[in-house]
């Protein structure tokens, strides 16, 4: 079976590296702008959407223009990709699973990639990768990379550029060495409560640092626009975000993987995090109420990660031949697993849980999570209705009876 893994680490370019890199995120933005800007003209014209083809052509004609001359001084691949991306961007918005694209910005997600690996050479005894059109560039050299290299993709992160190594490498059927199965209900007030009664408690990775951040937007407001406080200020601004998803990710993979490690099996609930986080403001005709709770609450439910710990963990328990099954979340933390009542008096606090009907008590979190834990061996042994995920491809069918649901597969060779 084939295991597609990406190694990332901070690169530490020269001077003339650091501003070519620059140059060439810039173009690789341009190229997206000037192309979504002209797909929408033909939309409003009442042409059809020019394909990938249609807009390497022109990619072509911009590189050898006279307006855009500076273009021919990127590497072709990464703009090409950069069209790939687009591409890939309209097929998400016509299948209901994205906005519609949106004009890039500069400083805002900056990276292009490079996807052949014959332009690509990886030292690694001497840390460093040699790039098309950048030469040998260094890199903190924190892991050893294992595979076959597929593509690399280069990005800015706050005042650092990063470059990501995709491999490819051919693995043993996988057997997770746990056998045991667990549910998992997720929280804000503590991170998650698993089955077997253990309480993960939030790491709260914007709320901790939330003052610190106000006041460095509040200092900013202050500044006149593009001088040079001005873009001082925006840099710290950028530390402390960069900050931010740095606890928050190490929390995440730290969580996962201790989870992944121990349960063969885990059960969690089928969360909309979109859905939770939408926003109570309404409109001018019919305003919303309690807004700024339900802001904090939107606020506190992003920070929390769950979509990306949902993620991660999916993948780790695919390397480890393990299973991740998704259940309705509905009435999870109002059922009573004693005696099967459903009510929201059930749940007296955040943290107790008594049945107005046969008088169980129990943590509400743990209730919720042993809850889970029913329906995903309901799940398993009979099936269920439980909304499939888009973007694993494979094994993503809907469930049937016999068969568990939303389990993570790793792509077969064959």
């Amino acid at each position: 079976m084939q295991q597609f893994q990406a190694f990332k680490f901070e690169l530490r370019p020269d001077g003339q590296q650091e501003r070519q890199m620059r140059r060439f995120a810039g173009s690789c933005r341009f190229v997206f702008n000037k192309a979504l800007a002209l797909q929408k003209e033909r939309y409003e014209q009442g042409e059809k959407k020019l394909g990938y083809a249609g807009l390497c052509k022109l990619l072509t004609e911009w590189r050898n223009g006279p307006e855009t001359p500076w273009l021919a001084k990127a590497p072709t691949h990464p703009l090409q990709q950069t069209l790939k991306d687009l591409e890939r961007a309209y097929a998400n918005f016509f299948a209901k699973r994205a906005d519609f694209p949106r004009f890039k910005k500069k400083g805002q997600s900056d990276s292009f990639r490079y996807p052949d690996p014959k332009q690509i050479k990886l030292d690694q005894s001497n840390s460093r990768i040699f790039l098309p059109k950048l030469g040998w560039v260094r890199y903190r050299n924190s892991r050893k990379v294992v595979g076959e290299v597929r593509n690399v993709t280069v990005s800015l992160s706050g005042r650092r550029w990063h470059v990501s190594i995709q491999t490819r490498q051919e693995i043993e059927d996988p057997r997770h060495p746990a056998r045991s199965i667990v549910g998992m209900d997720m929280g804000v007030a503590c991170f998650a409560a698993l089955s077997s009664g253990e309480i993960i408690a939030p790491a709260h990775a914007l709320k901790k640092r939330q003052r610190q951040l106000a006041r460095a937007q509040r200092a900013m407001s202050r500044k006149v626009k593009f001088s040079n406080n001005w873009k001082k200020a925006k840099a710290r601004i950028q530390r402390i975000h960069t900050r931010i998803g740095h606890a928050r990710r190490d929390f995440l993979h730290k969580t996962s993987t201790a989870i992944s490690q121990n349960h063969a099996v885990v059960v969690i609930e089928d969360l909309q995090v979109r859905n939770m986080s939408k926003s109570a403001a309404g409109t001018v005709d019919l305003p919303g109420r309690n807004v700024r709770a339900k802001s904090g609450l939107n606020r506190s439910i992003l920070d929390q990660g769950w979509a990306e710990f949902r993620r991660q963990l999916e993948y780790k328990q695919t390397w480890r031949g393990g299973m991740v099954i998704a259940v309705n979340p509905r009435n999870t933390s109002r059922m009573c697993p004693a005696c099967g009542h459903v009510d929201k008096a059930n749940r007296k606090t955040q943290a107790r849980f008594k049945c107005v009907a046969c008088g169980h008590t129990a943590h509400a979190d743990v209730n919720a999570a042993n809850n889970v834990l029913a329906a995903g061996h309901a799940v398993m042994a009979c099936g269920g209705d439980v909304r499939p995920r888009p973007h694993l491809g494979v094994g993503t069918a809907a469930p049937m009876k016999q068969e568990p649901t939303e389990a993570t597969q790793i792509a077969s060779a064959n």
